[in-house]
Formats: C-alpha cells, sequence, structure tokens
C-alpha cells in the first residue's frame, strides 16, 4: 500500500512537471524527442515531461544598440558611428530553428551594414540626410532577417563623432557661410534704401512745395536735440526786407503801379 502511495505521488509530480505558463508577450516553442511540434501560448498548457522540450521567445519591440562602428567614407574620411536597431520576432518558430541566437545575429547584421552603407556615402551626405541613410539601412537589415522570423522597424543613427581638424574646419566653413550671408543681407537692405531714396526723390523733384515742407521738418527735428547750432540760408530777397525796409517799400509801390 505504501509502495502503491509513493509511486502515484511520483506519477502525479512527474505529470505537474510538465505544466508551462507562458506570459501574454511570449510564446512557447515545443520540441518532442528532438522534434518541433509548434509554438504555444499564452497561457497555461501541459507538455509530456522528461520527452518534451520549450523554448521561451519574447515578441516584444527590442532596443538593440550597435557598438560604435569606424567607418571610412567615400571621401575617405574616418568616423566613429553609434545606432540603434528596434525589431521584434513575428515568427518565433523561425527564431528558435533558423538561427542559434537572432539577438547575435542581428547585432553582427547590424553592425556589417552600418559600415556597408556610411563607406559608400560622402561625410555631407551622411550628416545631411541622415533619414535617408536610416531608411536604406532598415530595408537592408530587414531583408536580411527576415527568414529569422525577425521584423526590423526602425535603424537610427545616434552619435557621428568627427576628427577634430574636420570639426575645425566645418566650424570655419559655418562662419564663412554667415558671414556670406550677412553680407548679402546687408547688400539686400542697401539696394532697397537706395531704391526707396531714388524714388521719394523723383517725388520731391516733381513738388517744390513737399521739399519745402521737409526741410522744415528736419530743422524741427534737428531744433529737438539741446545745445544745437543751426545754420540755414535764407532767400536774399527776405533779408534785404529787414535790413532796408524804405527802399523794400519803394519797391514794392513802384511794382503795384506798373500794375
Amino acid at each position: 500500500m505504501v509502495l502503491l502511495a509513493f509511486v502515484l505521488l511520483v506519477l502525479v509530480l512527474i505529470g505537474l512537471s510538465g505544466l508551462r505558463v507562458v506570459q501574454q508577450y511570449e510564446r512557447g516553442v515545443i520540441f518532442v524527442l528532438g522534434r518541433l511540434t509548434g509554438a504555444k501560448g499564452p497561457g497555461l498548457f501541459w507538455i509530456a515531461p522528461l520527452i518534451s522540450r520549450m523554448v521561451k521567445v519574447d515578441l516584444r519591440i527590442v532596443t538593440l544598440n550597435v557598438p560604435p562602428q569606424e567607418v571610412i567614407t567615400r571621401d575617405n574620411i574616418t568616423i566613429r558611428v553609434t545606432a540603434v536597431i528596434y525589431f521584434y520576432v513575428i515568427d518565433p518558430t523561425a527564431a528558435v530553428v533558423n538561427v542559434e541566437n537572432f539577438l547575435q545575429a542581428t547585432t553582427q547584421i547590424g553592425q556589417t551594414t552600418l559600415r556597408n552603407v556610411l563607406g559608400q556615402s560622402d561625410l555631407d551626405e551622411i550628416l545631411a540626410q541622415r533619414q535617408r541613410i536610416n531608411q536604406t539601412l532598415q530595408e537592408i537589415i530587414d531583408e536580411r532577417t527576415e527568414h529569422w522570423g525577425v521584423k526590423v522597424t526602425v535603424v537610427e543613427t545616434k552619435d557621428i563623432e568627427l576628427p577634430a581638424n574636420m570639426q575645425r574646419a566645418m566650424a570655419k566653413q559655418a562662419e564663412a557661410e554667415r558671414e556670406k550671408r550677412a553680407k548679402i543681407i546687408h547688400a539686400e537692405g542697401e539696394l532697397q534704401a537706395a531704391t526707396q531714396l531714388a524714388q521719394a526723390a523723383g517725388v520731391l523733384s516733381t513738388h517744390p512745395s513737399a521739399l519745402h515742407l521737409r526741410y522744415l521738418q528736419t530743422l524741427a527735428d534737428i531744433a529737438v536735440e539741446n545745445n544745437s547750432t543751426v545754420v540755414f540760408p535764407l532767400p536774399l530777397n527776405l533779408v534785404e526786407a529787414f535790413v532796408n525796409p524804405q527802399q523794400h517799400h519803394e519797391l514794392y509801390e513802384g511794382q503795384r503801379k506798373r500794375e
């Protein structure tokens, strides 16, 4: 009787050892006597103990940092580039059967693809067209990992380290470009100002009264300043009227009689 109870207990324990729990974001790839039977999950299920093996595969998006890579660009400039790859498993069976370690394999593919793609581009293209390069990297890596049941969604180049002499050269180039834009803007402003002055001169030449009004307005503006001495011309006939009023009166009377 005791022996029978012991045997039953052993059988129960062996049976319970076949229970497996797989999370919502996981799948369990089952092998029975070394033969693939499929993927199960999520939840609780039972597999034959002693003759079965289960490999869990995480289906969540993985953020994979690509180590810094020494890259020689097409214009023979050595740079160090780091990147990050976002991917997830879409076929857990292929991720277990077709590749030994899909994480390590994806890392290696990311490194070699990064060096190859950047090595075919100039430095200016790498700095100015990072979005296009990232798209190219994503397409190439995704095509190579498709057989492993891995889907690459995004590839981003994070840091691009330039040599010190190249940084100084680019700083000088940027400074020269800023000075060029400043001179162009200044010249355009001078051209607009000259055009406006020419138009104003044309208006004043056709309306002498406007010129006199502008002259008086300028005098008023100058007089606002403290300790200012203003020298301006007066018509001679106006001055003579104050210096010799009698002669000016006689001339005025003679002119009136002639009229």
